[in-house]
């Protein structure tokens, strides 16, 4: 049984105006979810069929959790959901952008505003093992051992 439009041809999927998304071997799609108001990429995610559907359904932001095997309302915890302003498939529909407003609020579980507050120096690669990053954001916007007391840290090593 498809909740969404069964994918017959590549025209169809590529030029028509139905949503056929494709979801891996796994049953999920990767999303990449962007703040509306500053442009900054938050996060990086995954959804399956019933957490698009949620998240087509409330405007607010539904992945899978890989780690949980769970849907997950992006908030729901800390307080700070994500409000859907846009949502976009890529040509061939196997990935998602999601624009969404978080107020001032933080995506990250880290306590961050977005996951990707980090960035890698460009240039040669002297030693791998040592190429040290620069923290772009200074401050946390919470923090995580208040917030998540209990709860399993999400990320797997």
């Amino acid at each position: 049984m498809h909740m969404f439009k069964k994918r017959e041809n590549v025209l169809e999927i590529e030029e028509g105006n139905l949503l056929s998304p494709k979801f891996d071997n796994d049953g999920l799609i990767p999303v990449i979810t962007m703040c509306s108001k500053t442009k900054d990429v938050l996060m990086h995610g995954y959804m399956n069929v019933e957490s698009l559907k949620k998240t087509i359904e409330t405007k607010e932001a539904h992945y899978f959790s890989r780690s949980r095997k769970a849907i997950w309302h992006k908030g729901k915890t800390s307080g700070f959901t994500q409000k859907v302003t846009e949502l976009r498939i890529d040509d061939d529909q196997d990935s998602i952008w999601m624009t969404v407003d978080i107020g001032d609020g933080a995506s990250c579980h880290v306590g961050y505003r977005s996951c990707f507050y980090r960035s890698i120096p460009m240039g040669p690669i002297d030693n791998g093992r040592k190429i040290e990053m620069e923290f772009l954001e200074k401050e946390k916007k919470f923090d995580p051992e208040e917030v998540y007391k209990g709860q399993p840290n999400p990320t797997k090593i």
